[in-house]
């Protein structure tokens, strides 16, 4: 799968590396063309020239920007987006860290407003960048809550997802990157206030498959 990941921080770092590994075709681009170079050659990526460089013939496209950016990065591509998969790693953090910016709709929703052409997932974003290369816990993989309105692009990202790890868990439409969004945002103040070492991570426990019919 040919991933392109724009932003190089802790999150795009963090998944350049683990889907290099786990044997992906990764380019890497930021806003500063020596960022994306050093991080292709700390992960094993290619650093493209460009975010549109880097977007074309791409499989998945991950947003791993600081949120504030994600709005003119997505207008710089225009429609170099329109047909593909756009995985929102991002959350709407303030600048103080103490809530959303978002009101009554998730940046995800937002997003796919900004670019209708394009099938918007919510994913990664529960996730901390310091767990994409320790996916799992107590030998059982940990959770990729996946929310979007397009099946086969959650098929897409569950796939992706899965392949670094992570065991995907397909949390209903767009509208419930709402919840994915709180649930990151509580786990960032939990590990902000109590100076816990950002390892912790929220799953699903009991059983899940369905029942079958009597």
């Amino acid at each position: 799968m040919k991933i392109a990941i724009i932003g190089v921080g802790n999150v795009g770092g963090g998944l350049a590396a683990a889907a290099t590994k786990a044997g992906h075709d990764v380019v890497v681009a930021a806003s500063n063309p020596a960022s994306a170079a050093k991080s292709a050659a700390d992960t094993g990526a290619v650093a493209a020239a460009s975010s549109a460089d880097a977007v074309q013939g791409a499989d998945a496209v991950v947003l791993a920007v600081p949120h504030g950016a994600v709005a003119q990065v997505v207008a710089d591509l225009a429609g170099a987006l329109d047909g593909k998969t756009v995985v929102d790693a991002t959350n709407p953090l303030n600048d103080s860290y103490t809530d959303l910016t978002t009101t009554g709709v998730s940046a995800a929703e937002a997003l796919q407003q900004q670019i209708p052409g394009a099938k918007v997932v919510k994913a990664l974003n529960t996730v901390f960048a310091s767990r994409y290369a320790n996916p799992s816990e107590d030998g059982r993989p940990l959770h990729a809550l996946i929310a979007g309105d397009d099946a086969a692009a959650k098929a897409t990202v569950s796939r992706l997802v899965e392949s670094l790890g992570f065991r995907p868990v397909d949390a209903g439409s767009l509208r419930f990157a709402r919840s994915l969004e709180e649930i990151a945002f509580l786990n960032i103040s939990l590990n902000a206030a109590n100076g816990w070492t950002w390892q912790s991570h929220f799953a699903l426990v009991g059983p899940t498959a369905a029942q079958e019919p009597r």
